[in-house]
């Protein structure tokens, strides 16, 4: 009989993995506490932005003319527990206020409510980033709260979801890691992903705290590549170097490579910062924190580039006050291809030289609602001309592919100055430059 899949937490992980799971076949039943979020996937709608999710939900969501009908949404946890073979936990674990330690909560919320009503053998799968070792305390937990007792097993399955291509990497993704303690918990999350495993996706089977490690050490060597770059462009920008040919040449080397070495104002959103923090505050705890001090340079880097992109554009407008000052700012997510805004450099670049008396004018393509729910006291365009028009100097902070497609020379007609400061170094100086522009970018020469 074929396996039944339930996802608890409806979010960007839990409502993309419940569609993913639909299109490889499975009968899947999504719950989540927030009746709006139930009510708007049952639509066939998401609360975010994310290229392909909106199309794949609607594909299969039941009572939605034409869908397969194998994805439902509820609120009864009595249901879920009767419904699925298999249990995965999607939700939130943000960063705790005050502290760099996770915020469990959710989790801990979420198995408390589902284990008394598990009467038959289940497998619940983690796939939330928790600190290491919290696997081991909930399979505990699990096992003791359900009526069926250790026939409730737990499995620790990670998340590895890029925001702008999280439909590929669930469907295609380019590992699938399980923790697992038994032979029948391996065995049933083989049957999950068969299809992904058949097309060539590496299956790797581990413990807990391994499998517990491996987000957290891949967001922590990411966060680490980008702040290295970020820490050469100001060595550039000391000694008169150029970060992007230096960062061309380093990728040529296979050990290295090209990805993650775009020097600019650093990253953000809900993943990379808050997991390096936790992974720290989590080492702290096991004794182990001089192994990542080295991570606290990385967040400080980070953090830099910020207050020294409203430097740059401090000097831009001629070095004093940004009182009277028009500054235009295109971007407000974190990342393209998304509307996240949390924790984005863009936005807290933009809000700075706000808070310091600038006329600050936000454009994005796709994270304009979020930013005015985060920033409602920034001026907000429709366009990225409108944007632009009367400015005294651009920002380009995020790099969405329309920005690199703006007709500079227009752009220019509108501008009150023709000064851009390209704070991901991922537009081209020659055609900025050749349109009359001013152009400058963190660890570039000036011309």
């Amino acid at each position: 009989m074929a396996l039944k899949i339930t996802v608890i937490g409806t979010g960007y992980l839990g409502a993309t993995h419940a569609a993913a799971m639909a299109e490889l076949g499975f009968e899947v039943l999504g719950l989540d506490v927030v009746p709006e979020k139930i009510e708007m996937l049952q639509r066939g709608e998401v609360p975010m932005y994310e290229p392909g999710l909106e199309e794949l939900l609607r594909k299969h969501v039941a009572g939605i003319e034409g869908s397969s009908g194998r994805l439902r949404f509820t609120m009864d946890w009595a249901e879920v527990a009767d419904f699925g073979d298999v249990h995965f936990v999607c939700v939130n674990t943000p960063q705790k206020h005050g502290e760099y330690a996770c915020d469990m909560s959710y989790v801990d919320s979420a198995f408390a409510q589902l284990a008394p009503h598990l009467t038959r053998p289940a497998l619940v799968v983690g796939k939330s980033t928790v600190p290491v070792g919290s696997a081991d305390r909930l399979a505990r937990e699990l096992s003791a709260a359900a009526p069926v007792g250790a026939d409730a097993e737990l499995a620790w399955n990670p998340e590895f979801l890029r925001e702008g291509f999280a439909v590929q990497d669930t469907l295609h993704p380019d590992r699938i890691v399980v923790g697992v303690r038994s032979a029948n918990a391996e065995k049933l999350l083989r049957e999950v992903y068969a299809g992904p495993v058949g097309e060539g996706s590496p299956f790797v089977v581990t413990d807990f705290p391994t499998a517990e490690l491996v987000k957290t050490s891949a967001n922590s060597f990411l966060a680490t590549k980008i702040s290295f770059i970020n820490a050469m462009a100001e060595v550039c920008e000391a000694a008169g170097g150029d970060v992007v040919k230096l960062a061309e040449a380093l990728g040529y080397d296979d050990r290295i490579g090209k990805k993650f070495l775009r020097a600019g104002i650093g990253f953000g959103g809900g993943c990379l910062p808050k997991d390096i923090r936790a992974f720290m505050a989590r080492a702290g705890e096991l004794g182990a924190d001089q192994a990542l001090t080295f991570l606290r340079e990385i967040d400080s880097i980070n953090m830099r580039r910020r207050g020294q992109m409203v430097e740059m554009a401090r000097e831009a407008l001629g070095g004093g006050s940004f009182l009277g000052k028009r500054v235009a700012v295109l971007g407000a997510a974190f990342k393209p291809d998304s509307d996240d805004v949390r924790d984005s450099p863009a936005l807290n670049v933009a809000g700075q030289i706000h808070l310091q008396g600038g006329q600050v004018t936000v454009y994005d393509p796709k994270g304009m609602v979020n930013a005015r729910r985060l920033f409602p006291t920034l001026g907000y365009a429709e366009t990225a001309v409108d944007a632009v028009r009367g400015a005294d100097v651009v920002l380009h902070l995020t790099e969405w592919r329309e920005f690199r497609e703006l007709d500079a020379a227009s752009l220019g007609e509108v501008a009150s100055a023709r000064v851009i400061l390209d704070g991901r170094n991922a537009l081209d100086p020659a055609v900025w430059r050749a349109a009359g522009w001013t152009y400058r970018a963190m660890g570039r020469p000036a011309a």
